[in-house]
């Protein structure tokens, strides 16, 4: 794993939460600036994934692999998920709702740093 990138996506996973929370309070629906944000949160967390498993299979793995690879393949699957759900409801709860999977983001991958490091 690498500790930078990992900070990096927490932050702005974070930042994207509070825009989330933001645009629902205006009552807004989701804007092309929280879409757009997702994306790139979503291109850095496939990054992470490839990273990963390509030390998890070059043998540089955590002793968890199997936990390991399930909180990957858990933060990839949210922001999507956060898309399609936000975009069919137009009303505040969409951004809402993206608002709510950015901040399961830190924590997920708070948890990878975790696992990857051996603690319990």
């Amino acid at each position: 794993m690498i500790g930078p990138l990992a900070t990096s996506l927490i932050a702005g996973s974070l930042l994207l939460a509070a825009l989330g929370v933001v645009l629902a309070i205006r009552d807004r629906p989701m804007g092309v600036v929280l879409l757009a944000g997702l994306g790139l949160l979503e291109i850095g967390l496939l990054v992470q994934a490839g990273i990963g498993i390509a030390q998890v299979v070059g043998g540089h793995g955590p002793d968890e692999t199997a936990t390991f690879i399930g909180y990957l393949a858990g933060t990839i699957v949210i922001p999507p998920v956060a898309v399609f759900w936000g975009l069919g409801e137009r009303t505040r709860w969409g951004p809402a709702v993206a608002a709510v999977a950015c901040f399961a983001i830190p924590a997920m991958v708070g948890r990878l740093l975790q696992i990857w490091q051996g603690t319990p």
